[in-house]
């Protein structure tokens, strides 16, 4: 069985599976009270939920990537409370993270479906920017909260959480500094300066593809067949804590994409004189193209059939909370949870589903009011809201929790089909289709993207000792403050750049949305063959026991993204295989988890500097943009120079992580 061990002071076994009758204790005692939620904590997850949510939004719509928040707000939260010599910081920072956290969630809610409305002309008001987000996010959390218990007790060492990890190994270092400490500032300086040099200067390739040689070239060019290799340290810092397990499953369906679909695609379409979906001839388009155009559908339709999955999987589940809402209206005052240990309690059930009908009935009020015309519309579009999120919470969550990527634009996609659909049948077409679609899509799309986020903030709590209800009690107050940033952030940056012509921001997925909702409008065709092909992919995962979930991730990600993973992953294999010393083994793996966990925090932390200075060039020029070595980074020369960096940087994580046999050592 494969699991990773602790470090950083958590207890044994908060990385394994537990054995019949164990249980975990975290670190912060149950039966203690600690000061989590201070005006302290409050004020500074505001403040950080205020500036990560502009520096997000820029980021996300100029170059199409939304940081991760959670891990740079953690770094920051260590350093403030540090420095103010916090009586009962750690628990404080959890609550400072939980709240600022909520940034890069609603930020990228909101820019993958708003910008798209600018892109068709149908520019939306900033309040309906801010409600959509705000009704969105709290949809998310609300839907997740039933969840908690499962997917943070009892699927316990079963699922990796590698952003989770990180962030409790960033918290916990900064708590107890000394050897721990200093592995994870080394190993983030120079994961984070790496990252840094490709991605601000162009130093290298982040990129590296088999094109660097000529049969390489002719292979992508002939039987479109290239193998890609992201070589960021961050990502594969996240490979090294998914595990080979998780990493083997997510490259197995990338490879199937790439290595399979993409060329029988190629094979059958090249002889088409017409275009298909698409206003390029299958023979005329690259590997990467047919990838966007038709396989990426499959990994769509492959992640809906793992989330329908995952329902009737967790019914027995579902069926739980359900009979807990249900014994909470009959007997308010005897609640399960009042006997609960503090690190157990949730919001109360009464009151999460007083809080879903109210949200709902504010959503069907929001619809009618402000997007659709008729009160049955409204209540049409309510419905695909509420039953796709809460459909799709499960699938954020598990998402996150075993490869730290949210495939909230894919669920996105599928969300905006689904809706169309429902909206044409309910007389709802043209540019007040679209506009209705958008604004669905939004709510749905900062849902999923909020649940996905929460369960991460859920599980640093889970591992520290944390109160539960207090970090769902004021995850709605930052995501309202969250909501409220990013719509102003959205309008200023339209009136900047703008999202279409010359020298406008790129909004990469917003445009991708903008592309598939007009056809949908206007009763063009749509690839369900494919969203097929997909789903019956995922039941025959299931029906091999191989988690259908992974498999149709790494059929939906870019396959550069996951190679690193398997990278990761193998060098998390290896480093605690080669000893027959089972304690040294543990030492070596401890170690090159606090290493994995410094390149993800590095390159967040420094990405989001890359974010801010790109920022800072486009309002006050100063050069930074011209720094970046554009064409180096195309050439063959720059790849090279990637790998042989990526081979040096994998190197040292194998030799430092080596070094944990005299982990006591620095």
């Amino acid at each position: 069985m494969e699991y990773r061990t602790t470090t950083s002071g958590l207890p044994e076994n908060a990385y394994r599976e537990l054995k019949e009758g164990e249980t975990y204790t975290p670190v912060l005692s149950p039966t203690q009270r600690y000061a989590e939620v201070t005006p302290w904590s409050v004020g500074w997850g505001l403040v950080m939920a205020v500036i990560f949510s502009a520096a997000a939004a820029y980021s996300g719509l100029k170059i199409g990537q939304v940081f991760e928040a959670a891990i740079p707000i953690a770094i920051l939260a260590v350093g403030i409370t540090g420095l103010a010599k916090k009586k009962d910081g750690l628990a404080q920072n959890v609550i400072i993270q939980s709240i600022g956290a909520c940034s890069g969630v609603v930020v990228a809610g909101a820019i993958f479906t708003i910008p798209a409305l600018y892109i068709l002309s149908l520019p939306p008001s900033y309040i309906q920017m801010f409600i959509a987000s705000a009704l969105g996010g709290f949809l998310g959390i609300l839907f997740l909260i039933p969840f908690r218990k499962y997917f943070v007790n009892d699927m316990h060492g079963k699922l990796p959480f590698p952003e989770a990890t990180a962030t409790t190994e960033v918290l916990m270092a900064g708590e107890r500094g000394g050897a721990e400490a200093k592995v994870l500032v080394v190993s983030g300086l120079i994961g984070g300066v790496y990252d840094f040099l490709f991605s601000a200067f162009g130093w290298w390739s982040e990129v590296v593809t088999t094109r660097i040689i000529a049969w390489g070239q002719a292979l992508a060019d002939k039987a479109k067949v290239v193998l890609k290799l992201d070589v960021s340290a961050m990502i594969v810092g996240l490979g090294y804590i998914v595990g080979l397990k998780y990493a083997t499953i997510i490259v197995s369906g990338s490879f199937l994409s790439w290595f399979v679909l993409i060329p029988l695609v190629y094979e059958f379409g090249q002889h088409l004189s017409v275009p298909i979906a698409s206003s390029t001839l299958i023979a005329h388009m690259s590997p990467e193209e047919i990838f966007r155009t038709y396989v990426r559908q499959i990994g769509i339709g492959g992640i809906a059939m793992a989330g329908i999955i995952g329902i009737l999987r967790s019914s027995k589940i579902i069926g739980n909370a359900v009979k807990l809402a249900y014994k909470e209206i009959i007997h308010p005052s005897r609640t399960i949870q009042e006997h609960q240990l503090r690190t157990q309690a949730d919001i109360r059930m009464l009151w999460i589903v007083t809080l879903i009908i109210l949200t709902s009935l504010a959503i069907f009020t929001f619809f009618r009011l402000s997007v659709v015309p008729t009160a049955f519309q409204a209540f049409s579009a309510l419905a695909v809201v509420v039953v796709v999120s809460f459909l799709f919470t499960t699938v954020a969550a598990n998402a996150i929790a075993i490869v730290g990527t949210n495939p909230v634009s894919g669920m996105t996609l599928m969300t905006l089909l689904l809706s169309s659909l429902v909206l044409v049948n309910v007389g709802l077409t043209g540019e007040s289709g679209m506009l209705s679609a958008l604004i669905i899509g939004s709510v749905v799309c900062t849902a999923l993207s909020v649940a996905g986020g929460f369960i991460t903030d859920l599980k640093v709590g889970y591992w520290i000792g944390t109160t539960p209800k207090n970090q769902e009690t004021w995850k709605f107050l930052g995501v309202l403050i969250s909501a409220a940033t990013v719509g102003g952030v959205i309008l200023l940056l339209n009136e900047a750049y703008g999202f279409t012509g010359e020298h406008a921001l790129v909004a990469p997925q917003a445009n991708a949305m903008a592309a598939v909702i007009k056809p949908l409008m206007s009763n063009a065709e749509t690839p369900w063959m494919l969203y097929g092909v997909g789903a019956v992919l995922s039941v025959v995962m299931f029906f091999l026991k191989v988690p259908p979930l992974a498999f149709a991730l790494g059929m939906y990600i870019p396959q550069e993204l996951n190679t690193p993973l398997l990278v990761g992953g193998l060098i998390a294999w290896f480093v605690s295989s080669r000893s027959t010393d089972g304690a040294i083994n543990t030492a070596r793996q401890q170690r090159g988890t606090l290493i994995a966990s410094g390149f993800i925090a590095g390159g967040a932390l420094l990405g989001v500097l890359n974010a801010l200075l790109r920022f800072i060039d486009q309002n006050v020029p100063f050069g930074y943009a011209s720094w970046y070595q554009t064409e180096w980074v195309k050439s063959v020369g720059g790849e090279l120079t990637g790998l042989l960096l990526f081979s040096v940087l994998c190197t040292y994580f194998v030799w430092d992580s080596m070094r944990g046999n005299n982990a006591h050592q620095s």
